[in-house]
């Protein structure tokens, strides 16, 4: 065939196609030499690395962080703050940057270091890395200087910087054209500027607003060996004021994109590219191209995926969001094993990711490379920290080398024009196609089309670059400066309205982020919606649940109004979903969609509401929206556990906000939400463990119910993420996905319906305890019930005698004790649990738990659980764990994968999740798990001495009766001895009735203390009775009693203490029988009064 290309014959050679195409990729480096006329041998130089240490931020302080970095000179320590007494990890670079503390700010924002401090300023970090940057730019050599370090560790800080704390690359651009302007005037100097981002695998131009579906493609120049962005715009630019422009466009187009994307800009890598050329006259007279490109890299937030990722995942492996970074760390693993000389066969794995393609050059090329590690301070940080320290250490390991790249403009215009003569005539069909041995007609038609698509992409790319050295660079910079005249006259535009006209300005979670986009309100009505809406609407949005008709807003006479657009428009102001016209007032907080946040300024009447802060920032819109979520907000005084909560539950919401919105648009049937968890919920009362903030995934369809640790969420989001992304790119097979492979489908396990607890203080005094316990779930909801009976026993499992109790829980210490856990039956409330039902439960030092068989097919199982506990000889902890523990006994109900409804499928998710918020209960306060337990370990406690007060009465009784019995005896047959005996017991018993009777006491004087608390944090008044009435009749011959009169139904099932009702008196009373006394009985709350010679008390 004429038309083909030929290849060379293999016979048994598959892969020859493959080989040739291979070979046609890569050239050697001797080549690229000879290609590009270099006039110096390569310099061998070592990546140079620094370290910098940001302040505390806001959350840090909030939650009292302790500092666990030091530096002094170039060594960095860093100190694990669990293990504070050994000695701290250090580690060298070429600079350890203190930025923590020794600063002033001065009035216009700058960062000034005290004097003697070791602070470093943005200008002395330039000073040493930047500086050097230029320097060896100038001398025509390629540079790279990219940020490494987690998510909020100051990378950004360092690279832009913010305000007048200018980052290293705002300044060396700014010294770039400082140094040209002093330059040689005999010399052409020529700056090229060029910024992408790439996410998710895909590369954005950012100076475009316009990227095709899927990013810009990355190919490989075969001669150089190099990758290259196919299409990336570069402008010529002639100031710094220009590259300033050009970066604000970028980052504005950045801003658009990532909200439209619902991507996360800590996630994204941004590239900046200045390409330096310099043209002379050599000696001979000839035209030489000094060129150097200088690469600027802001690399995405480093967190481990142990820490943030999908620890036990099933889809660990799926999302490409860690990609890059990954692929970037074995880059460096594989150059430092080469450099050190250990290892000479080692593959550098450039090909695996975007961002080593086009780093390849930088690390391990020909480039003068600069690393720059963030360090964030934190003690709560420290696995990240460390982490970051040994990815730099490993880095600084690794050897360039570089050469000046000079050459003389003929011969490279020349050398273009021979290789596109070169490729046209392989286009043109000169070379026939011979496949190898074993290679199928369809093969090798597949490899000659992607060998004729690599030419053509070649070819492409060499009449590009041939079109663009033929264009002078007088003109590229004319045609620059056009475009940004017709942007600069907006800019100036919307400056001027900003302090004149009402707008609604953005914000994001990134401050760079913030304050780039702006819509101006104008008078009359502006629609808001979808661009594809007919008509279009005035301010049009793109994303997730932005509706076509979204919303409206009127401004009249100074004031804006706002309404939906449409109905099941979502939109909230200040938190609260926008159901109906409301005035917005000036620095009110509006949410368009999912991810649009916007805060609306109105100069024409800037009164904002009180207590509204003068600067709105992600963090305070945020709390607001978890706020009216029911979730508290309020810092002051939480621990540490519960500050680092908060932050995760204002992380996740916007999450769970935009992956609803994804179930939705891609139909999935699922909803997700945000939970707290306590301790006590998993592990019982008095659990050490903080509260745990996980999200729930629930299916619409048959009610399943998963929970997802923060980590698997935000791991699976990536992948919902990329899966959105490819539906938007009109990829089918989206919706056609394998269940096995779909982010929102988990294969059904066993939920945890509630838990119940049951408080040991019974046994340490030898005493049981027998109950039907309410099962409550994470939200203090009752779910049925537990019927629970822990005995002590024999080692055989043989129940105490009754009259058998200890007085003092010491006297167990040293000796042996056993008891019986016996778990009788259930009662389940909700059908949906029917399918089976278990219990787990660990006591003391446990390592795995105790499960129940499985009962199925009933919400009433019988578990006739018995497990006997044995302990030889009863320590000092065993003896606090029956005094203060408890066992958490957890109900599961097993799911399984059905629909019980078929109507259900017919409806959309939207549909199925406004059907269940609809069916869920208004904000309301529930109980909380901790109230729940303080008040069952009150009840206990109650039960417990009304036990053991009832063991002593009968004792003392039976002693008495033995002495009336020893009274009645015939002198001769009395005896003092045993007459003694009697009389000791007698009064030992007494004395400890006395001491159970006022311990009884205490006890529901603290029970009223916390219902009186509830009753006041619920507002509602609510009389509800913790102990009901106790009423203590005291006889002037002692004859001492106590009596229990409770006649609710619920008191009767817990023996008496019974949470009540509101026709339940809340009074405690204790009263002379025979009313002789003339005490007044009617004390205020909580209060004992007692008039002249009363013997009675009054507890309401």
């Amino acid at each position: 065939m004429a038309d083909q290309l030929e290849l060379p014959h293999q016979p048994n050679r598959r892969g020859s196609v493959v080989q040739e195409i291979a070979r046609r990729r890569r050239e050697s480096y001797h080549q690229q030499q000879l290609l590009q006329g270099y006039r110096e041998k390569p310099t061998s130089a070592r990546v140079k690395v620094a370290v910098r240490c940001r302040p505390f931020n806001q959350r840090e302080k909030d939650r009292g962080a302790k500092l666990i970095i030091d530096m002094n000179g170039a060594m960095t320590t860093i100190q694990n703050p669990e293990t504070p007494n050994e000695e701290p990890k250090k580690f060298t670079f070429d600079f350890s940057y203190w930025s923590h503390d020794g600063y002033t700010e001065k009035d216009d924002g700058y960062l000034e270091a005290n004097p003697g401090s070791k602070y470093s300023s943005q200008r002395r970090v330039f000073d040493d890395l930047g500086q050097g940057v230029l320097d060896n730019a100038f001398k025509g050599f390629n540079c790279s200087l990219f940020a490494y370090g987690q998510t909020g560790s100051g990378k950004s800080y360092s690279m832009v910087g913010y305000g007048n704390n200018k980052g290293i690359v705002p300044i060396t651009c700014d010294e770039l054209f400082k140094a040209i302007e002093a330059g040689d005037k005999a010399t052409k100097y020529e700056v090229t500027f060029s910024m992408l981002e790439i996410y998710n695998e895909q590369v954005r131009d950012l100076l475009s607003k316009d990227n095709p579906k899927g990013g810009l493609q990355v190919r490989q120049n075969p001669k150089l060996g190099l990758f290259y962005v196919v299409g990336l715009k570069k402008v010529a630019v002639g100031s710094y004021a220009e590259i300033d422009k050009r970066t604000q466009e970028g980052t504005a187009n950045r801003t658009v994109a990532s909200t439209n994307m619902n991507a996360t800009s800590s996630r994204a890598h941004t590239v900046v590219t200045i390409t330096f050329d310099q043209i002379s006259k050599n000696e001979a007279g000839e035209e030489t191209k000094k060129s150097s490109v200088i690469n600027l890299v802001d690399l995405a937030g480093s967190e481990r995926a142990d820490s943030t990722g999908a620890t036990g995942d099933r889809l660990k492996e799926g999302a490409n969001i860690n990609k890059s970074l990954s692929a970037l760390g074995n880059v460096i693993s594989a150059l430092a094993d080469l450099s050190s000389g250990g290892k000479k066969k080692v593959m550098v794995p450039y090909r695996d990711s975007v961002l080593t393609k086009l780093l390849q050059n930088a690390l391990g090329g020909n480039s003068k490379t600069v690393m720059i590690a963030a360090l964030s301070p934190a003690d709560i940080n420290y696995d990240e920290t460390l982490s970051t320290l040994r990815y730099a250490d490993r880095a600084k390991k690794i050897k360039n080398k570089a050469v000046v790249n000079e050459n003389p403009l003929d011969k490279l215009i020349r050398e273009l024009r021979e290789e596109n003569e070169k490729l046209k005539k392989q286009m043109g069909g000169a070379m026939p196609v011979a496949g190898g041995a074993g290679m199928d007609a369809a093969e090798i038609e597949r490899m000659r089309k992607e060998m004729e698509e690599e030419i053509r992409a070649q070819l492409l790319a060499n009449q590009e670059q041939m079109k663009d050295m033929d264009e002078s660079f007088e003109d590229k910079l004319k045609r620059n400066r056009e475009e940004q005249e017709a942007m600069g006259a907006a800019q100036a535009n919307t400056q001027d309205r900003k302090s004149k006209d009402p707008h609604l300005v953005n914000l994001n979670e990134d401050p760079m982020l913030s304050g780039v986009i702006f819509h101006f309100i104008e008078p009359g009505e502006m629609t808001i919606g979808r661009k594809d809406a007919n008509p279009p609407p005035m301010i049009q949005l793109t994303g997730l649940s932005i509706s076509k008709q979204h919303a409206v807003i009127t401004f009249e006479n100074s004031e804006a109004t706002i309404k939906p657009g449409e109905q099941g428009a979502k939109t909230k102001i200040n938190g609260v979903p926008l159901t109906g016209p409301t005035t917005l007032q000036h620095l009110d907080r509006v949410l368009f969609g999912s991810n649009h946040m916007y805060v609306f300024h109105n100069p024409l009447n800037p009164k904002a509401p009180e207590n509204t802060p003068s600067k709105i920032d992600w963090d305070f819109a945020q709390k607001e929206i978890a706020k009216h979520k029911g979730f508290d907000t309020a810092s002051a005084g939480m621990s540490k556990e519960q500050i680092i909560a908060q932050e995760q539950i204002l992380e996740l919401l916007p999450m769970v906000s935009e992956v609803n919105a994804i179930s939705e648009e891609l139909n999935k049937h699922r909803t997700f939400e945000v939970i707290l968890i306590s301790g006590a919920a998993m592990e019982g009362y008095g659990s050490k463990k903080g509260a745990k903030v996980v999200v729930k995934m629930k299916n619409l369809l048959n009610g399943n119910t998963w929970l997802w640790e923060r980590g698997k969420f935000m791991n699976r989001r990536y992948m919902i993420q990329e899966l959105y992304q490819r539906h938007l790119d009109g990829d089918e097979d989206v919706m056609k996905i394998p269940k096995e492979e779909d982010p929102f489908w988990e294969p059904p396990e066993d939920v945890l319906i509630g838990t119940a607890n049951v408080f040991l203080q019974s046994l340490s005094y030898a005493l049981d305890f027998d109950d039907k316990l309410s099962v409550t779930d994470y939200k203090g909801v009752e779910e049925g019930n537990l019927y629970v009976n822990i005995t002590p026993c024999s080692d055989k499992g043989k129940p105490l005698d009754e009259d058998f109790f200890v007085e003092d829980p010491q006297e167990l210490l040293g000796k042996p004790f056993h008891y019986k856990v016996t778990i009788k039956s259930a009662e389940v409330n909700k059908a949906k649990y029917s399918k089976g039902l278990h219990v787990k439960y660990k006591v003391y030092q446990d390592d795995d738990f105790t499960s129940t068989p499985v009962i199925k097919a009933t919400l009433s199982p019988e578990f006739k659980h018995h497990r006997i506990i044995t302990y030889p000889a009863v320590n000092e902890d065993q003896l606090g764990y029956f005094e203060h523990g408890c066992i958490t006994f957890q109900l599961y109900g097993v799911q399984e994968d059905s629909v019980n409804d078929n109507r259900l499928m017919k409806m959309t998710t939207k549909e199925l999740r406004q059907m269940e918020q609809l069916q869920t209960p208004g904000m309301q306060r529930r109980q909380t798990i901790s109230e729940a337990s303080e008040e069952s370990k009150l009840r206990n406690e109650l039960d417990v001495l009304r036990k053991k007060f009832e063991r002593l009465e009968k004792k003392e009784k039976r002693i008495q009766d033995l002495c009336s019995e020893w009274k009645s005896k015939p002198a001769e047959e009395q005896q003092f001895e045993p007459f003694w005996r009697h009389v000791s017991a007698v009064a030992n018993s007494s004395g400890n009735k006395l001491k159970t009777r006022v311990e009884i006491l205490n006890t529901m004087l603290k029970g009223q203390k916390m219902l009186r608390a509830k009753q006041s944090s619920d507002g509602s008044g609510a009389n509800d009775d913790l102990v009901s009435v106790y009423s203590f009749e005291l006889d002037p011959n002692a004859k001492e009693q106590i009596h229990i009169a409770n006649n609710s139904p619920r008191a009767k099932r817990n023996g008496g203490l019974g949470t009540g009702s509101s026709d339940s008196p809340n009074v405690i009373q204790a009263q002379n029988k025979s009313q002789e006394a003339g005490g007044a009985q009617n004390g205020s709350n909580g209060s004992i009064n007692s008039g002249a010679g009363s013997k009675a008390c009054v507890i309401q």
